[in-house]
């Protein structure tokens, strides 16, 4: 039902997103040192099955406070044979149960903007990583192109919560979710948080006329 949510909400345009991402990240396909990469709030998996299946070297940490979310994902990693690479970790993202320097990337999809503390989640993130490791968010943004803002407002505001209510009985959640996507940064003010956070090399990629965004970022 998530997952058709997600469709249904993105008319299946997330899955091109997280592709997006995951190609950005450019994971090596072979690595002798290995890759190490957490997922934060990853619960079902969709980041890190497609991070593994692209680099046979990946190690992948998925981390998520929701349990329920975490055992789809280990259900989904058994079933793709990917338990060997892909672990779970119920963890908060604003107290990542992991060392300093632990990762060579930290990842986030469609998750930061539900973060109470987002500044926090982005500092924990640059604490995990290496030096010269990379962070990648994805998130729902603000539309930049004329016209397309005035459309999705209006699919926004009436056909996500019909949906909601329709598909998942659940009307009130995707109002807020819809709510809470608009109250979110844009792309510049979420970039000038990352680095506040102290990363360097800031940049983002609007994705479906800034629908999405991706926002890159190093620690140096």
């Amino acid at each position: 039902r998530y997952d058709l949510m997600n469709d249904l909400m993105s008319g299946g345009m997330h899955r091109l997103w997280k592709d997006a991402m995951v190609a950005w990240l450019g994971a090596p396909r072979q690595s002798v040192h290995g890759y190490s990469v957490l997922d934060v709030a990853g619960g079902t998996g969709d980041i890190a099955f497609r991070i593994a299946g692209r680099s046979e070297g990946a190690d992948v940490i998925v981390a998520d406070i929701n349990g329920e979310m975490l055992k789809v994902g280990r259900e989904r990693a058994a079933r793709k044979g990917l338990a060997d690479r892909v672990s779970f970790a119920e963890c908060n993202a604003e107290e990542l149960a992991f060392p300093d320097n632990r990762f060579d990337a930290v990842t986030i999809a469609f998750g930061i903007r539900n973060v109470p503390r987002i500044p926090k989640a982005l500092s924990e993130a640059f604490r995990v990583l290496k030096p010269g490791g990379r962070f990648l968010c994805l998130e729902f943004s603000t539309v930049d192109v004329a016209g397309l803002d005035r459309l999705y407002d209006l699919f926004s505001f009436n056909v996500i919560p019909a949906l909601g209510e329709m598909v998942a009985g659940d009307r009130d959640s995707y109002r807020y979710l819809v709510e809470s996507i608009r109250q979110f940064p844009n792309q510049a003010r979420f970039a000038a948080m990352i680095a506040d956070a102290g990363f360097s090399r800031v940049d983002y990629r609007n994705l479906s006329g800034g629908i999405a965004a991706i926002h890159s970022g190093w620690k140096l």
